[in-house]
């Protein structure tokens, strides 16, 4: 069966129950998966062939809650003039809370400043009471009542029905003790009772509490709208990092500036000092610095030249560069990523799930347990002011925002955070996983080491000069195109201080596949390659270079043997270099209490010397693996009882990503491997890896804090509201403080390094 996927943004959801109410008539509907996100205010649908959008939208909007589809913009669509666009007067959620907020304090607070104070109350002060209480309660309110009354159309009830019930029974009991008891006679002293005890239920006023629960939900909104707000503040920023239009070469070399999003793969572009890289591409001209913080959490500018990629979204921070783009629109790394940490935050984790399915039903145990607690002190006989105010402290207290907002706001900003230090979780699932992890295994070419050939050593025989034997060997391998021929050209010239390209042109040049190079530099015939196409060419003076020979192997490094005239000149070894900051990962890594274990296709010898370098036990390596077969080693070791989280980089990984627990792709690495892993490290450094379970473990943590904070405290709440031990103005502070703890917890992980 076919299916599609579409992203609704959903308002008017206030509460857990809000947005499991949705998610469960979505899922109700065949061939529909929906996920719904009280923190982003979306829900993500799969539907089948045949379910349409404006059903999903109809479904939403037939609970009483606004529903649309997010339509992206088309990738070629020109963005428009600052002169073009429309001026805009709508004020965000927060600014209309604030509105509702400020109005609502200034009244209540003479309300409760009287109620409480009895020296200040005057003759008739409870009628000013009133008239100030009203504006509160009524407009104040609004939107609980509004979202209350929709609900209770839908046989339904939420988080705003426990408000407005509460507050309006508060405001109705008052109202009918001042028209209808003795709450409005002239002189009548009259302060809240904090506790159940005997009094006159006909003098019993509760303006205050209606006032004050209201004004303290709408700062406990606000101060919510602005928190969600700064949380999803990473990703909207990694959105508005790509450029607006860019400086495309024409044939004829004249520069013609278009919208970004009229770029094809193949079109060169030009990069001046200071801008933005329209998109990703290769380097064609030029060389200069980039700026790649702003993608990777790089600090440190990359050197390209001709030749090397770059990555739309980063800064050129140096000279001017003409680039081929290589990928556009959505296939771009920014793009990608962005996908990924929406992803990421639009999932749920079981934890979560369980706290839906708890909100789904909590609402209506809580109306019937405010029921009980006043059925249970009239028949005690407190009097029904005390049993009213008791019932009223239930449903106040009662409120389970904070469990709809523990896990998907800590998942805002955990994965934002990591997006911007180069970090990217493909969804809360991953989590557990981090907590679990005891091994990791490290891929070496391109993990551990940096997957580039390198000139390492220089053995010159006797006679022979260090400079000359560079100068020949550097020659001749630089026309060829093997890796090990271009890193002893690379390594030649750099330490000549030459350009490589200002080595001398050999003539009569041969490749010899599998054993070398032959040609004629400066009148010399040279050659350069394993001691088997020197030996079949009757080169005199080997043995003076067999030790030499030896330690390289042993050392795990390819041997470069040289001769020229018919006598051997030197021996040069070339070698996979460990990258500088490997050994500190290994370092962090097993901080973390993991253990570090080296996979590799390469020889034992190679394998081991990486793994003395960066720190790995000899016992820990595994060698002479073939690409097929790594995923069998992540399953013996999970045989073992390990749970085995994998870093990788190359097509050969994806499968060992895919089986281990926990996959860490390399995201200089290759899009199988990025697919196949859990967690994308976006720059190719080790100590990433680290971070990045730590990044994890930390917003698992905090989720699972905020869901314990918003279960205990409704454990522990429900009880004493019940008992008559809270004033119901102080439960409505407490609940709004419930759900402000649970984001500003989760806005620490902003400050995670």
């Amino acid at each position: 069966m076919n299916t599609s996927e579409v992203e609704l943004a959903i308002g008017g959801m206030t509460c857990a129950s809000c947005s499991a109410r949705i998610e469960k008539k979505l899922n109700r509907i065949e061939g529909v998966t929906a996920s719904v996100n009280l923190a982003t205010e979306k829900a993500k649908v799969a539907y089948a062939d045949g379910v349409e959008v404006g059903r999903l939208v109809a479904t939403v909007e037939k609970l009483g809650y606004s529903a649309h589809e997010i339509v992206p913009p088309p990738p070629d669509a020109e963005p428009a003039d600052d002169a073009e666009r429309p001026v805009t007067t709508d004020l965000t959620e927060a600014d209309r809370l604030l509105q509702r907020l400020l109005v609502s304090a200034a009244l209540a607070l003479p309300v409760v400043v009287l109620a409480m104070v009895p020296s200040l109350q005057f003759e008739y002060w409870q009628w000013l009471s009133l008239t100030l209480a009203a504006p509160v309660v009524v407009w104040g309110g609004l939107p609980f009542h509004r979202a209350a009354a929709l609900n209770a159309r839908h046989g339904a009830a939420t988080m705003d029905t426990l408000v407005s019930l509460g507050t309006l029974a508060a405001f109705g009991w008052s109202v009918w003790a001042l028209f209808f008891g003795t709450a409005g006679e002239p002189g009548m002293r009259h302060g809240f009772e904090f506790t159940i005890a005997r009094g006159d239920s006909s003098s019993a006023l509760y303006l205050e509490v209606a006032a004050g629960v209201v004004t303290f939900i709408l700062l406990g909104r606000y101060l919510e709208a602005r928190s969600k707000r700064k949380a999803g503040a990473a990703l909207r920023a990694l959105l508005e990092l790509g450029a607006k239009d860019v400086s495309v070469l024409g044939p004829d070399g004249t520069e013609v500036r278009v919208p970004v999003g009229r770029l094809a793969v193949g079109d060169r572009f030009v990069v001046r000092p200071g801008e933005t890289v329209a998109t990703d591409g290769r380097v064609v001209e030029g060389a200069s610095a980039v700026d790649v913080s702003m993608l990777t959490g790089e600090s440190v500018p990359a050197d390209v030249t001709v030749g090397d990629a770059v990555t739309g979204a980063t800064v050129n921070a140096g000279g001017r560069l003409v680039v081929e783009a290589t990928r556009v629109g959505a296939d771009t790394q920014l793009a990608r990523m962005a996908r990924l940490v929406e992803d990421a935050q639009s999932g749920k984790a079981e934890v979560q799930r369980l706290a839906d399915r708890v909100a789904a039903v909590f609402v209506p145990v809580v109306i019937a347990l405010a029921v009980a607690t006043l059925g249970f002190w009239l028949g005690n006989g407190v009097g029904s002011a005390a049993a009213f105010t008791a019932a009223v402290a239930v449903l106040i207290i009662a409120c389970p925002c904070a469990l709809g907002l523990a896990t998907p706001t800590a998942l805002l900003v955990g994965t934002g955070r990591g997006a911007q230090l180069g970090i990217l979780i493909k969804g809360p699932e991953v989590l557990e996983s981090t907590r679990r992890v005891d091994t990791v295994v490290l891929d070496k070419t391109g993990t551990v080491t940096t997957g580039r050939m390198a000139l390492q050593d220089v053995y010159a025989a006797d006679g022979t000069d260090e400079k000359e034997l560079l100068r020949l060997a550097g020659a001749l391998e630089h026309a060829s195109e093997h890796p090990v021929a271009r890193a002893v050209a690379a390594g030649a010239a750099r330490r000549l201080g030459l350009d490589a390209g200002a080595l001398p042109v050999p003539g009569d040049f041969e490749n010899v596949p599998g054993h070398g190079v032959r040609g004629t530099v400066d009148g010399h015939v040279v050659l350069a390659g394993r001691t088997r196409l020197l030996a079949e060419a009757g080169v005199t003076g080997l043995d003076a270079l067999a030790a030499a020979n030896e330690r390289a192997e042993a050392a795990g490094r390819t041997a470069v043997l040289v001769a020229w005239d018919d006598a051997a000149r030197g021996l040069l070894t070339v070698a996979d270099t460990v990258k500088d900051t490997s050994p500190e990962a290994v370092r962090r890594l097993r901080e973390l209490g993991l253990r570090p274990v080296l996979l590799t296709g390469d020889n034992r010898a190679v394998a081991e010397a990486v793994a003395r370098d960066v720190g790995i036990a000899p016992d820990a390596v595994y060698a002479e693996v073939l690409p097929q077969d790594k995923a069998d080693v992540v399953r013996r070791l999970q045989d073992d009882g390990r749970v085995v989280a994998m870093v990788g980089d190359g097509v050969n990984d994806a499968a060992a990503l895919a089986t281990a627990d926990l996959g860490l792709a390399m995201g200089t690495g290759t899009d199988a491997a990025i697919e196949a892993g859990d967690l994308t490290l976006v720059r190719g450094d080790l100590r990433v890896a680290a971070d990045a379970i730590r990044l994890a473990r930390r917003t698992l943590a905090t989720i699972k804090g905020n869901l314990c904070w918003a279960f205990g405290y409704n454990v522990a709440a429900l009880p004493l509201a019940a008992a008559g031990l809270l004033n119901p103005m102080i439960a409505g502070a407490a609940m709004a403080f419930s759900s402000v703890f649970v984001v500003t917890n989760s806005l620490r992980l902003r400050s995670f390094t």
